[in-house]
């Protein structure tokens, strides 16, 4: 059947009104330009054009329950444009070859409970049709609320840029490049939501008055520069009570300042926290568990770090209050030998390369340091044991991920006994 059915039903409907779109399948798009309130019983719509397969005008619209096809997309097309005030879309099952949700000027928007996938097509000579498009795109929008979508398998989950006091919270994204994107925003609230097996779990850049809590970003590690959470040029912002578990990187902050970092759970990540140029930041009550790199630090030395746990740090507590008497210092030594020479990634943690770091006490007086780590963990850590699972697969336990890592060093043992042993030749 053709939208134009839906469209006379849009058409005719009162401002201000309510309307059931009827069960079935209808190929074209709608266009919502005054205040409706709109729901779909079984309705599908599927758009074979690259025009969006909805397009929202009409301030206060609201849209619930349609599931929308949006195939021939090309980069800049969305399943649904929303250039209106006040707009709600939620339970929309939406499957795209460009963008999911595009927002435009749109103040006040909530989103909530939808779930945005990428729909992959085959053409007849193999090649794929669509370039994947982010699941919400946000550009010059403000006052928003995003939350409890489900969005997959596509470039960027949630895509902010200018805008402020946005609120995101309890999404879930998985399978995509960046899980959440932030551009240049303010005021804003990223709160509960959960990254798992994307590029990067969070990109934070040009960002400021922010608060980024109780977020899940886990397994983000099948890429050398993959992050759990990424700040880039952040200011003035709160990152609090994560869990960071099993990414390339736990946390990276870059030309970063005034932030407060406090009771996140930074766990069997490669590298726990790299910091580079980040100055007079504040990081305490943290919890660094089982990572094979600790920390590092580059041109990071005017923060003040203190009570965070370090599981491999030597601590010794003469008057048992629960704080070590032995500050632990960030060694930069393989931060910068790989920054000089990223062919040495290959001797990663390995013997040798630990034996390097031991002996290197250049500028010491420089380095990051925690003033006074704490003995015990910081935040309860029963939930270190297990990750939430998006496809069956469950993650290592302690005890398999340490035989691993033993496994990684004898490896990369018997390559330095090899290259030093070249090289003398």
């Amino acid at each position: 059947m053709e939208a134009s059915i839906l469209q006379r039903m849009i058409n005719e409907a009162e401002p201000g009104s309510s309307i059931v779109l009827p069960e079935g399948s209808y190929s074209g798009y709608i266009l919502i330009d005054k205040k409706l309130t709109i729901r779909a019983d079984k309705t599908v719509l599927s758009s074979i054009t690259a025009d969006p397969a909805v397009v929202v005008k009409g301030d206060g619209a609201v849209l619930q329950g349609l599931a929308i096809k949006q195939g021939d997309a090309d980069e800049e097309t969305a399943a649904v444009l929303v250039q209106a005030d006040n707009v709600v879309l939620m339970d929309l099952n939406i499957k795209t070859q460009g963008f999911g949700i595009m927002l435009r000027d749109a103040n006040e928007a909530t989103i909530l409970n939808n779930e945005i996938a990428w729909k992959k097509i085959k053409n007849a000579n193999g090649s794929i049709s669509g370039q994947k498009g982010n699941g919400i795109d946000l550009y010059n929008s403000y006052s928003n609320r995003i939350e409890q979508n489900r969005i997959y398998n596509m470039k960027d989950g949630i895509y902010l840029e200018k805008g402020s006091q946005l609120s995101i919270k309890e999404n879930r994204i998985y399978s995509s490049r960046y899980g959440i994107h932030c551009m240049y925003i303010d005021e804003s609230q990223i709160v509960g939501n959960i990254g798992e097996y994307n590029f990067t779990g969070a990109m934070i850049m040009g960002v400021k008055d922010t608060r980024i809590s109780n977020n899940s970003f886990l397994k983000q590690s099948w890429n050398v520069y993959s992050q759990g959470i990424l700040l880039y040029d952040v200011q003035t912002s709160t990152v609090e009570r994560n869990q960071v578990d099993g990414n390339r990187v736990g946390i990276y902050m870059e030309r970063s300042s005034n932030n407060e970092l406090k009771e996140n759970s930074v766990n069997r990540n490669f590298i726990g926290i790299q910091m580079l140029n980040a100055e007079n930041n504040k990081l305490h009550y943290n919890d660094f568990v089982a990572n094979v790199i600790e920390a590092e630090a580059v041109n990071s030395k005017d923060n003040d770090i203190f009570h965070n746990y370090w599981d491999s740090a030597q601590g010794l507590d003469l008057n048992d209050d629960g704080i070590s008497e032995i500050a632990y210092s960030i060694n930069p030594f393989y931060q910068q030998l790989i920054s000089d020479k990223p062919a040495f990634q290959l001797f990663f943690q390995s013997p040798g390369m630990a034996f390097l770091s031991s002996m290197y006490e250049g500028n010491r007086d420089q380095w990051t340091t925690d003033s006074s780590p704490f003995m015990h963990l910081n935040v309860a850590g029963d939930h270190i044991s297990t990750l939430s699972d998006t496809g069956g697969e469950h993650v290592l336990s302690e005890k398999t991920f340490m035989l691993i890592i033993a496994c990684m060093l004898l490896a990369t043992a018997s390559l330095i006994i090899i290259y030093t042993g070249g090289s003398k030749s």
